[in-house]
């Protein structure tokens, strides 16, 4: 029954019936299996409360039972939550739960322990495999896999500066051999792992300031794709940080080549699209990494708050290294770190401006509150 297809199979709303029984969602509820918490909600006409599969109330009957696939949906349809089980507190369970199993990843990377299995995972969670997986990815963006090589290619970042070489880095990183590190160290560093140890040495970065509504705007790009996107009044003073950052990098400017980059960023600033269409070239921590990809679901024209951001990357109380990652990036715009905001609404520091922020905003059609 688990994972089955009817078990998946919700709408956005009640779902009633005068016969559930054959339904694999009133199997679940019966064997009040935890596993379902998430995957639906259910209701009972006669008590006026909605449940999670796993609630230890008295079995309703199934002529007063009907489903739903949210709670907004049976909130919608009049019902109210349970104060036995509180289904409304899903959300922080859920996170309390993805905040484990990340723990769990993380302290097998710096043990030089082999990453914990799914199956492994999901037993100590008490929830199975599917359910674990698909609350992991929905939280984090990453599977429980891609989430252990992101953290073990951001160990391999850290002990690189640390090693004599990057051999010994690889194998203090914990990885099995060096060739199964070269498959992955181009896509997880940026750039060659001996380049990032050398400060970027033998890499090649083109750039350009250009002229945006917003002001004068640096464009940066390896052979990635885009590195780089900073705005300031002053055009050596965005050159002259590009510089700091990549201290031993070849730096190319006037490029013709790099002026249709160049171009769509600057097209791309003074009319935000959803997405900008370049490949970028995305460098930070496992977790500014999580908060990055977690900005990029933020549609365009609407904000969240940083607790929503540390909700959502499945660490609800790390709100100001949630803060601090959003700072730290280096990609405006096209990495959205604007679209969060302070709990009242108000707009809060940005690195590049607060009205540049609110320029931002009011283009993709938010409406910040005044700070």
């Amino acid at each position: 029954m688990r994972g089955s297809a009817s078990a998946r199979q919700l709408d956005n709303g009640a779902v009633n019936q005068r016969d559930v029984t054959g339904d694999a969602r009133y199997a679940a509820l019966r064997a009040r299996d935890p596993s379902f918490d998430g995957v639906f909600w259910y209701a009972v006409r006669t008590t006026g409360v909605f449940c999670k599969p796993s609630c230890g109330a008295r079995l309703p009957r199934p002529e007063n039972v009907s489903f739903h696939g949210t709670i907004a949906a049976a909130v919608a349809a009049g019902f109210r939550p349970c104060k036995r089980c509180r289904p409304d507190q899903h959300d922080t369970l859920r996170a309390e739960i993805v905040t484990a199993v990340c723990g769990q990843i993380n302290a097998a990377v710096a043990a030089d322990r082999k990453i914990p299995s799914l199956d492994a995972l999901a037993t100590r969670s008490g929830y199975s495999p599917f359910h674990l997986h698909r609350m992991f990815k929905k939280a984090t963006g990453l599977t429980p896999r891609a989430y252990g090589a992101a953290s073990r290619a951001q160990r391999m970042r850290e002990t690189l500066d640390q090693r004599d070489t990057v051999s010994q880095a690889i194998h203090d990183a914990g990885y099995t051999s060096t060739s199964r590190f070269y498959e992955q160290a181009t896509s997880r560093l940026g750039m060659p792992a001996s380049r990032v140890k050398a400060g970027g040495r033998g890499e090649t970065v083109r750039f350009a300031v250009g002229a945006s509504s917003l002001g004068p705007v640096l464009v940066a790009a390896t052979a990635h794709g885009v590195c780089s996107i900073q705005f300031d009044d002053d055009a050596r003073v965005l050159i002259a940080a590009l510089r700091q950052r990549f201290p031993f990098a070849q730096l190319v400017d006037d490029d013709a080549s790099f002026a249709a980059t160049v171009n769509a960023v600057v097209a791309f600033v003074d009319a935000p699209a959803p997405a900008l269409s370049l490949p970028l070239d995305i460098r930070g921590t496992v977790f500014q990494e999580r908060v990055w990809r977690a900005l990029t679901n933020i549609p365009a024209g609407r904000t969240a708050t940083y607790t929503e951001v540390a909700v959502a990357i499945g660490q609800p109380t790390a709100v100001r290294a949630v803060a601090s990652a959003c700072a730290a990036n280096e990609i405006a715009v096209a990495i959205p770190c604007h679209r969060v905001v302070r709990s009242t609404g108000e707009l809060s520091g940005y690195r590049w401006g607060v009205e540049r922020k609110r320029a931002i905003l009011e283009r993709e059609g938010a409406r910040p509150a005044r700070g």
